[in-house]
């Protein structure tokens, strides 16, 4: 057993998420100035829809299709292989969109580089859940969050170091830079194993998944492991089992219900657009930079904390604390902008985004990856992080256009009325699953 070399592949593997927030965040410090150089261009008679759906949307509308489609590969070439090809994408795309200068390219690799997020909201969390021993499995799972935070807060200090200091096509340098990062990842991720989980299901590879086991496990629970694996999955592989039916019900209604209320609470709205918000709030220039970083910094910070205490206080008491969080900071930034309460709006979200971090941001990923069993969990997987997608593509796509509507307020008003959804479905559906070895929850949450 080598708990440190367990902690390199699991930070290792949650790599993938520093790409995944830093490359989904980093349009927030362009897209303004991006709607203003391709003025012209429209979708259904308006630019807002344009820009919305288009320029920042392809981006998301690349990380549906990586969600849906990114299980193949998972599945097929193993766990290592799909986060080395998701560091690839993630190179080329922001190269590619750096250096264009025509919208539709540019939505083209940015459309690639969706692709990457999508595929490892699947490969990087069933990757580190298959290799991290029950006691642990929450923390190291939750790293991947903790990756992505990390990545959006270096994102967001990227962007405004950028817009002091360089005036001309500052937008290609903040999208630009991610380069860097991406190909140092796809560089360290050779040097993660395969997962031994997907060795035996897949491959029927015991010996190799017994030397991944070594290091994960004592050498008395290793052949108790191994026979928890094989015997998990006897069923499935007799008969060719489809994970959309009534024995597996309840895993796809707990990952359906997480990711929907996950995009319902208006965070990735807020992440988008944070500048854009800020600025209705009636802030200026400086304070809406610095408050966008200081976004950053509050989803850095509280995320830490969730990944601390995730496996010791539970991924449903978490929720808990998250869903009253979001109830209570939502509603307040509703009223704000309805009675003009600028000053109120910063610390407001502040607390949104630490709501947030220690809820759904650190329970999501770890929660889906646990839920399904062994032979379909990249199935699973992708079926919630699916849902996810969905709707982050079509959430923030329509903000512009509400924010012009309806209005700010109402916008956060609606946000707020699900997160009251969300306490109900915690209270009454959401089952605990910190401590239990895989091989358990699927015992326990599949149907005979």
């Amino acid at each position: 057993m080598n708990s440190n070399k367990v902690l390199f592949w699991s930070v290792a593997g949650a790599l993938a998420g520093f790409l995944f927030g830093f490359d989904t965040i980093v349009i927030n410090g362009a897209e303004q100035e991006l709607q203003q150089l391709w003025s012209e261009y429209t979708f259904m008679g308006r630019n807002d829809l344009f820009h919305g759906w288009i320029v920042v949307g392809s981006a998301l509308w690349g990380t549906v299709i990586g969600a849906m489609l990114g299980g193949i590969p998972n599945d097929k070439i193993g766990r290592k292989n799909t986060l080395f090809l998701i560091g690839i994408l993630y190179t080329i795309s922001a190269l590619g969109s750096a250096m264009v200068s025509d919208p539709w390219l540019f939505a083209f690799f940015r459309f690639i580089g969706g692709l990457g997020v999508g595929a490892s909201t699947i490969a990087a969390p069933t990757f580190v859940s298959e290799i991290a021993p029950a006691a642990k499995r929450g923390r190291l799972v939750a790293l991947y969050q903790l990756n992505i935070v990390f990545g959006i807060l270096i994102a967001f200090v990227s962007n405004y170091l950028i817009a002091i200091s360089i005036e001309v096509d500052a937008w290609r340098w903040m999208i630009g830079i991610e380069a860097l990062p991406a190909f140092i990842y796809t560089l360290i991720v050779l040097k993660v194993p395969r997962s031994p989980r997907w060795l035996i299901l897949n491959r029927n590879d015991e010996a190799s998944a017994r030397k991944v086991f070594e290091v994960i496990y004592p050498e008395n629970e290793i052949d108790e492991h191994i026979r928890q694996v094989k015997n998990s999955s006897l069923e499935t592989k007799k008969i060719t089992e489809k994970l959309f039916s009534s024995k597996y019900s309840k895993p796809l209604m707990l990952a359906f219900a997480i990711a929907f209320f996950n995009q319902f609470s208006g965070i990735n709205a807020l992440l988008y657009y944070a500048k854009r918000i800020f600025s209705e709030a009636g802030l200026g220039e400086d304070a809406v930079f610095l408050s966008t970083v200081g976004i950053g910094i509050a989803n850095f910070i509280f995320t830490i904390i969730g990944v601390l205490v995730i496996d010791k206080v539970g991924r449903k008491r978490l929720m808990y604390i998250g869903s009253f969080g979001y109830i209570i900071t939502l509603a307040t930034t509703s009223l704000a902008f309805y009675f003009s309460w600028s000053n109120i709006v910063p610390p407001a979200l502040f607390l949104f985004i630490g709501a947030h971090a220690i809820g759904q941001g650190a329970v999501i990923w770890v929660f889906i990856s646990e839920i399904f069993p062994n032979q379909l969990r990249s199935k699973g997987q992708s079926f919630g992080s699916s849902v996810h997608w969905w709707l982050a593509a079509i959430i923030p796509a329509m903000v512009p256009a509400l924010f012009t509507s309806i209005g700010a307020g109402a916008v956060f008003a609606v946000f707020a009325a699900f997160m009251v959804l969300q306490l109900l479905f915690v209270w009454k559906f959401m089952p605990e699953t910190k401590g239990k070895s895989l091989e358990e929850l699927e015992e326990e949450l599949i149907k005979a």
